[in-house]
Protein backbone atom coordinates (compact mmCIF):
# COMPACT_ATOMS: atom_id res chain seq x y z
CA UNK A 1 0.00 0.00 0.00
CA UNK A 2 1.10 3.57 -0.65
CA UNK A 3 0.65 6.05 2.22
CA UNK A 4 1.20 9.79 2.23
CA UNK A 5 2.32 10.85 5.71
CA UNK A 6 2.27 14.51 6.68
CA UNK A 7 4.97 14.28 9.33
CA UNK A 8 5.07 17.90 10.55
CA UNK A 9 8.89 18.33 10.51
CA UNK A 10 11.80 16.04 9.74
CA UNK A 11 15.11 17.55 10.84
CA UNK A 12 17.62 17.58 13.68
CA UNK A 13 15.35 19.68 15.93
CA UNK A 14 13.91 17.36 18.62
CA UNK A 15 10.14 17.05 18.99
CA UNK A 16 7.62 14.49 20.20
CA UNK A 17 5.51 14.25 17.03
CA UNK A 18 8.59 14.19 14.85
CA UNK A 19 10.12 11.40 16.93
CA UNK A 20 6.92 9.36 16.75
CA UNK A 21 6.60 9.76 12.98
CA UNK A 22 10.23 8.74 12.48
CA UNK A 23 9.67 5.56 14.50
CA UNK A 24 6.42 4.80 12.65
CA UNK A 25 7.99 5.18 9.20
CA UNK A 26 11.00 3.06 10.05
CA UNK A 27 8.90 0.35 11.71
CA UNK A 28 6.60 -0.07 8.71
CA UNK A 29 9.01 0.61 5.85
CA UNK A 30 9.12 -3.12 4.97
CA UNK A 31 5.30 -3.28 4.69
CA UNK A 32 4.21 0.18 3.51
CA UNK A 33 5.41 2.46 0.72
CA UNK A 34 5.52 5.75 2.58
CA UNK A 35 6.18 9.26 1.40
CA UNK A 36 6.84 11.69 4.24
CA UNK A 37 5.85 15.21 3.20
CA UNK A 38 6.89 17.93 5.63
CA UNK A 39 7.47 21.69 5.79
CA UNK A 40 10.86 23.14 6.51
CA UNK A 41 11.55 25.41 9.47
CA UNK A 42 13.05 27.93 7.03
CA UNK A 43 13.01 28.91 3.37
CA UNK A 44 15.07 25.93 2.21
CA UNK A 45 13.60 22.84 0.56
CA UNK A 46 15.15 19.38 0.41
CA UNK A 47 14.61 15.80 -0.76
CA UNK A 48 16.25 12.91 1.09
CA UNK A 49 15.55 9.49 2.58
CA UNK A 50 14.87 8.42 6.16
CA UNK A 51 16.01 4.81 6.12
CA UNK A 52 14.33 3.74 2.88
CA UNK A 53 11.47 6.26 3.19
CA UNK A 54 11.61 9.25 0.81
CA UNK A 55 11.12 12.65 2.45
CA UNK A 56 10.14 15.85 0.66
CA UNK A 57 10.69 18.99 2.73
CA UNK A 58 9.19 22.19 1.31
CA UNK A 59 10.31 25.75 1.92
CA UNK A 60 8.30 27.52 4.61
CA UNK A 61 7.75 30.63 6.60
CA UNK A 62 8.03 29.58 10.24
CA UNK A 63 5.48 31.63 12.15
CA UNK A 64 6.31 30.82 15.78
CA UNK A 65 8.63 27.82 15.96
CA UNK A 66 5.81 25.29 15.58
CA UNK A 67 3.43 26.66 12.92
CA UNK A 68 4.97 26.55 9.44
CA UNK A 69 3.28 28.14 6.41
CA UNK A 70 4.29 26.36 3.23
CA UNK A 71 2.37 26.73 -0.04
CA UNK A 72 4.84 24.29 -1.57
CA UNK A 73 3.41 21.55 0.64
CA UNK A 74 0.13 21.77 -1.26
CA UNK A 75 1.81 21.64 -4.67
CA UNK A 76 4.02 18.71 -3.66
CA UNK A 77 1.04 16.68 -2.38
CA UNK A 78 -0.91 17.27 -5.61
CA UNK A 79 2.05 16.39 -7.86
CA UNK A 80 2.96 13.22 -5.96
CA UNK A 81 -0.61 11.90 -5.97
CA UNK A 82 -0.98 12.71 -9.66
CA UNK A 83 2.22 10.79 -10.45
CA UNK A 84 1.41 7.74 -8.29
CA UNK A 85 -1.89 7.78 -6.39
CA UNK A 86 -1.90 7.21 -2.64
CA UNK A 87 -4.11 4.63 -0.92
CA UNK A 88 -4.18 6.42 2.46
CA UNK A 89 -3.36 9.89 3.78
CA UNK A 90 -2.05 9.93 7.37
CA UNK A 91 -2.15 13.29 9.17
CA UNK A 92 -0.74 14.21 12.57
CA UNK A 93 -2.85 16.85 14.28
CA UNK A 94 -2.93 19.58 15.32
CA UNK A 95 -1.25 20.91 12.17
CA UNK A 96 -3.34 23.36 10.09
CA UNK A 97 -0.75 23.47 7.28
CA UNK A 98 -0.78 19.73 6.55
CA UNK A 99 -4.57 19.76 6.90
CA UNK A 100 -4.72 22.43 4.19
CA UNK A 101 -2.26 20.52 1.99
CA UNK A 102 -4.35 17.36 2.31
CA UNK A 103 -7.10 19.05 0.26
CA UNK A 104 -4.84 18.44 -2.75
CA UNK A 105 -5.65 14.72 -2.41
CA UNK A 106 -9.14 13.56 -3.52
CA UNK A 107 -11.61 13.10 -0.66
CA UNK A 108 -12.14 9.50 -1.76
CA UNK A 109 -8.69 8.59 -0.41
CA UNK A 110 -9.20 7.48 3.25
CA UNK A 111 -7.79 9.78 5.93
CA UNK A 112 -6.14 8.45 9.07
CA UNK A 113 -5.55 11.02 11.79
CA UNK A 114 -3.23 10.62 14.73
CA UNK A 115 -4.50 13.04 17.37
CA UNK A 116 -1.56 14.28 19.44
CA UNK A 117 -2.77 17.29 21.39
CA UNK A 118 -5.15 20.21 21.63
CA UNK A 119 -4.17 23.61 20.29
CA UNK A 120 -3.34 25.54 23.46
CA UNK A 121 -1.26 28.60 22.64
CA UNK A 122 -2.77 29.91 19.38
CA UNK A 123 -6.26 30.49 20.78
CA UNK A 124 -7.24 33.07 18.16
CA UNK A 125 -6.16 30.72 15.38
CA UNK A 126 -8.16 27.92 17.00
CA UNK A 127 -11.41 29.91 16.81
CA UNK A 128 -11.00 30.19 13.05
CA UNK A 129 -9.61 26.72 12.51
CA UNK A 130 -11.76 24.62 14.83
CA UNK A 131 -14.77 24.17 12.50
CA UNK A 132 -12.45 22.85 9.78
CA UNK A 133 -10.65 20.62 12.24
CA UNK A 134 -13.93 19.17 13.52
CA UNK A 135 -15.09 18.52 9.96
CA UNK A 136 -11.86 16.65 9.15
CA UNK A 137 -12.22 14.51 12.29
CA UNK A 138 -15.81 13.63 11.38
CA UNK A 139 -14.85 12.69 7.83
CA UNK A 140 -11.74 10.68 8.77
CA UNK A 141 -11.79 6.93 8.23
CA UNK A 142 -9.96 6.39 11.54
CA UNK A 143 -8.53 8.40 14.43
CA UNK A 144 -5.55 7.15 16.44
CA UNK A 145 -4.70 8.27 19.98
CA UNK A 146 -1.68 7.20 21.99
CA UNK A 147 -3.37 6.76 25.37
CA UNK A 148 -6.87 6.44 26.82
CA UNK A 149 -6.33 9.89 28.38
CA UNK A 150 -6.32 11.45 24.89
CA UNK A 151 -9.99 10.48 24.59
CA UNK A 152 -10.82 13.27 27.06
CA UNK A 153 -10.05 15.85 24.39
CA UNK A 154 -13.14 17.95 23.57
CA UNK A 155 -12.24 17.67 19.89
CA UNK A 156 -12.88 13.91 20.01
CA UNK A 157 -16.18 14.09 21.87
CA UNK A 158 -18.44 14.79 18.88
CA UNK A 159 -20.85 12.01 17.82
CA UNK A 160 -19.36 9.57 15.34
CA UNK A 161 -15.72 10.20 16.26
CA UNK A 162 -15.31 7.96 19.32
CA UNK A 163 -16.60 4.95 17.37
CA UNK A 164 -13.70 5.14 14.93
CA UNK A 165 -11.01 6.02 17.47
CA UNK A 166 -8.24 3.46 18.14
CA UNK A 167 -5.79 3.53 21.07
CA UNK A 168 -2.34 2.64 19.74
CA UNK A 169 0.46 3.66 22.15
CA UNK A 170 3.50 5.33 20.64
CA UNK A 171 6.25 2.78 20.10
CA UNK A 172 9.98 3.41 20.15
CA UNK A 173 13.25 1.57 19.70
CA UNK A 174 14.41 1.77 23.31
CA UNK A 175 17.30 -0.69 23.16
CA UNK A 176 20.02 2.01 23.27
CA UNK A 177 18.54 3.56 26.43
CA UNK A 178 18.59 0.29 28.37
CA UNK A 179 22.09 -0.66 27.23
CA UNK A 180 25.04 0.68 29.28
CA UNK A 181 26.64 3.64 27.50
CA UNK A 182 30.44 4.17 27.69
CA UNK A 183 30.01 7.89 28.40
CA UNK A 184 27.77 7.43 31.46
CA UNK A 185 30.49 7.12 34.11
CA UNK A 186 32.39 10.08 32.66
CA UNK A 187 29.28 12.25 33.01
CA UNK A 188 28.75 11.12 36.61
CA UNK A 189 32.30 12.16 37.46
CA UNK A 190 31.91 15.46 35.61
CA UNK A 191 28.73 16.33 37.53
CA UNK A 192 29.20 15.05 41.10
CA UNK A 193 26.44 15.02 43.69
CA UNK A 194 22.78 14.30 43.02
CA UNK A 195 21.64 14.93 39.46
CA UNK A 196 18.29 15.90 37.93
CA UNK A 197 18.00 15.73 34.14
CA UNK A 198 15.42 17.64 32.11
CA UNK A 199 15.20 17.89 28.34
CA UNK A 200 13.09 19.76 25.79
CA UNK A 201 12.71 22.90 23.73
CA UNK A 202 13.04 26.00 25.85
CA UNK A 203 9.50 27.25 25.37
CA UNK A 204 6.91 28.40 27.87
CA UNK A 205 4.75 25.27 28.15
CA UNK A 206 7.72 23.13 29.19
CA UNK A 207 7.75 24.84 32.61
CA UNK A 208 11.53 25.00 32.96
CA UNK A 209 11.16 28.32 34.80
CA UNK A 210 9.18 26.46 37.49
CA UNK A 211 11.90 23.81 37.68
CA UNK A 212 14.54 26.49 38.21
CA UNK A 213 12.47 27.97 41.02
CA UNK A 214 12.19 24.48 42.53
CA UNK A 215 15.98 24.14 42.32
CA UNK A 216 16.36 27.24 44.48
CA UNK A 217 14.42 25.42 47.23
CA UNK A 218 16.56 22.27 47.15
CA UNK A 219 19.80 21.14 48.80
CA UNK A 220 22.97 22.75 47.47
CA UNK A 221 24.50 19.45 46.32
CA UNK A 222 21.70 18.92 43.76
CA UNK A 223 22.55 19.76 40.15
CA UNK A 224 20.15 20.32 37.26
CA UNK A 225 21.35 19.18 33.85
CA UNK A 226 19.07 20.96 31.38
CA UNK A 227 19.23 19.84 27.77
CA UNK A 228 17.74 21.50 24.72
CA UNK A 229 17.54 25.08 23.48
CA UNK A 230 14.94 27.55 22.29
CA UNK A 231 13.65 31.10 22.44
CA UNK A 232 13.65 31.16 26.26
CA UNK A 233 17.22 29.91 26.79
CA UNK A 234 18.64 33.36 27.56
CA UNK A 235 15.76 34.16 29.90
CA UNK A 236 16.25 30.85 31.76
CA UNK A 237 19.96 31.58 32.17
CA UNK A 238 19.13 34.98 33.62
CA UNK A 239 16.60 33.42 36.00
CA UNK A 240 19.23 30.95 37.26
CA UNK A 241 21.58 33.90 37.93
CA UNK A 242 18.85 35.85 39.75
CA UNK A 243 17.96 32.85 41.93
CA UNK A 244 21.62 32.33 42.81
CA UNK A 245 21.72 28.77 41.42
CA UNK A 246 23.69 29.36 38.20
CA UNK A 247 26.59 27.17 39.37
CA UNK A 248 24.16 24.28 39.99
CA UNK A 249 22.38 24.50 36.62
CA UNK A 250 24.21 23.18 33.57
CA UNK A 251 22.76 24.28 30.22
CA UNK A 252 23.73 21.43 27.91
CA UNK A 253 22.27 22.75 24.66
CA UNK A 254 21.22 20.33 21.93
CA UNK A 255 22.43 16.84 22.79
CA UNK A 256 23.58 14.54 19.96
CA UNK A 257 21.33 11.50 19.63
CA UNK A 258 24.29 9.15 20.13
CA UNK A 259 24.98 10.71 23.57
CA UNK A 260 21.37 10.90 24.72
CA UNK A 261 21.20 7.47 26.46
CA UNK A 262 24.24 8.39 28.56
CA UNK A 263 22.58 11.63 29.69
CA UNK A 264 19.57 9.71 31.01
CA UNK A 265 21.72 6.98 32.59
CA UNK A 266 23.96 9.48 34.38
CA UNK A 267 21.11 11.22 36.24
CA UNK A 268 19.29 10.12 39.39
CA UNK A 269 15.84 11.49 38.48
CA UNK A 270 14.27 12.78 35.30
CA UNK A 271 11.88 15.74 35.47
CA UNK A 272 9.14 16.89 33.08
CA UNK A 273 7.74 20.09 34.66
CA UNK A 274 5.30 21.04 31.86
CA UNK A 275 2.61 23.60 32.68
CA UNK A 276 -0.02 23.23 29.91
CA UNK A 277 -1.68 20.49 27.89
CA UNK A 278 0.46 21.46 24.92
CA UNK A 279 2.58 18.68 26.46
CA UNK A 280 0.34 15.77 25.56
CA UNK A 281 2.55 12.69 26.02
CA UNK A 282 6.20 13.42 26.79
CA UNK A 283 8.36 11.09 24.71
CA UNK A 284 11.32 12.04 26.91
CA UNK A 285 9.56 10.33 29.82
CA UNK A 286 9.58 7.02 27.94
CA UNK A 287 13.27 7.41 27.12
CA UNK A 288 14.13 8.13 30.76
CA UNK A 289 12.02 5.17 31.91
CA UNK A 290 13.75 2.89 29.40
CA UNK A 291 17.04 3.96 30.99
CA UNK A 292 15.70 2.83 34.37
CA UNK A 293 15.10 6.29 35.82
CA UNK A 294 12.12 7.47 37.90
CA UNK A 295 10.18 10.43 36.55
CA UNK A 296 8.74 13.46 38.33
CA UNK A 297 6.07 15.15 36.22
CA UNK A 298 3.01 17.41 36.63
CA UNK A 299 -0.70 16.67 36.67
CA UNK A 300 -1.98 17.66 33.23
CA UNK A 301 -4.89 15.24 32.96
CA UNK A 302 -3.70 13.79 29.66
CA UNK A 303 -1.27 11.26 28.17
CA UNK A 304 1.64 12.63 30.21
CA UNK A 305 0.07 11.07 33.30
CA UNK A 306 -0.66 7.80 31.50
CA UNK A 307 3.03 7.34 30.73
CA UNK A 308 4.40 8.01 34.22
CA UNK A 309 2.31 6.33 36.93
CA UNK A 310 2.29 8.26 40.20
CA UNK A 311 3.67 6.17 43.06
CA UNK A 312 4.78 3.35 40.72
CA UNK A 313 7.23 4.67 38.12
CA UNK A 314 7.70 8.11 39.66
CA UNK A 315 5.81 10.99 41.24
CA UNK A 316 3.26 13.50 39.96
CA UNK A 317 2.76 16.95 41.47
CA UNK A 318 0.33 19.82 40.88
CA UNK A 319 1.05 21.89 37.80
CA UNK A 320 3.02 25.13 38.15
CA UNK A 321 3.91 24.50 41.80
CA UNK A 322 7.62 24.93 42.49
CA UNK A 323 7.41 23.91 46.15
CA UNK A 324 5.61 20.64 45.35
CA UNK A 325 8.05 19.93 42.52
CA UNK A 326 11.05 20.50 44.81
CA UNK A 327 9.55 18.25 47.52
CA UNK A 328 8.94 15.38 45.07
CA UNK A 329 12.42 15.61 43.60
CA UNK A 330 13.97 15.73 47.07
CA UNK A 331 11.93 12.70 48.14
CA UNK A 332 13.42 10.55 45.41
CA UNK A 333 16.93 11.98 45.66
CA UNK A 334 17.03 11.25 49.41
CA UNK A 335 15.45 7.76 49.24
CA UNK A 336 17.80 5.61 47.21
CA UNK A 337 15.70 2.46 47.62
CA UNK A 338 12.51 4.15 46.38
CA UNK A 339 14.43 5.76 43.54
CA UNK A 340 15.77 2.38 42.40
CA UNK A 341 12.40 0.65 42.76
CA UNK A 342 10.57 3.30 40.77
CA UNK A 343 13.33 3.15 38.15
CA UNK A 344 12.98 -0.62 37.77
CA UNK A 345 9.19 -0.29 37.49
CA UNK A 346 9.64 2.46 34.92
CA UNK A 347 11.95 0.38 32.76
CA UNK A 348 9.57 -2.58 32.82
CA UNK A 349 6.63 -0.35 31.87
CA UNK A 350 8.53 1.25 28.97
CA UNK A 351 9.40 -2.16 27.53
CA UNK A 352 5.87 -3.52 28.01
CA UNK A 353 3.70 -0.58 26.89
CA UNK A 354 5.74 1.40 24.39
CA UNK A 355 7.18 -1.31 22.16
CA UNK A 356 7.94 -0.53 18.52
CA UNK A 357 6.63 -3.94 17.48
CA UNK A 358 3.19 -3.43 19.07
CA UNK A 359 2.76 -0.05 17.37
CA UNK A 360 3.86 -1.55 14.04
CA UNK A 361 1.42 -4.46 14.16
CA UNK A 362 -1.58 -2.41 15.27
CA UNK A 363 -1.01 0.42 12.80
CA UNK A 364 -0.54 -1.95 9.86
CA UNK A 365 -3.68 -3.88 10.81
CA UNK A 366 -5.60 -0.58 10.87
CA UNK A 367 -4.30 0.44 7.43
CA UNK A 368 -5.10 -2.98 5.94
CA UNK A 369 -8.60 -3.00 7.44
CA UNK A 370 -9.35 0.45 6.02
CA UNK A 371 -8.24 -0.54 2.54
CA UNK A 372 -10.30 -3.71 2.67
CA UNK A 373 -13.43 -1.77 3.66
CA UNK A 374 -12.68 0.95 1.13
CA UNK A 375 -12.34 -1.60 -1.65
Amino acid sequence: MRVLCFGRFCDAEPGGIQSHVTCLLRALQDKVEFLNLVPSRNTESACFTLGSVPVIRTASWNADGSLALSPGLIRAAWRQHRATPFDIVHLHLPDPMSHLASFAIPAAVPRVITWHANIVRQKHLLKLYQPWQNRLLRQAAAVIVATPEHLRSPALSAPGIREKTHVIPYGFDLSDFAKAHPLTQTLREKYPGRRIFALGRHVSYKGFNVLLEAMSLMDTDVQLLLGGAGPLTHELRQQAETLGIARRVQFLGKIPQAELPARYQACDVFCLPSVTQAEAFGVVQVEAMAAGKPVVNTELGNGVNFVNQDGITGLTVPCNNAAALAAALQTLLLDKHKCQQFGANAQARAEREFSLEVMKERTYALYAGLLKRHA
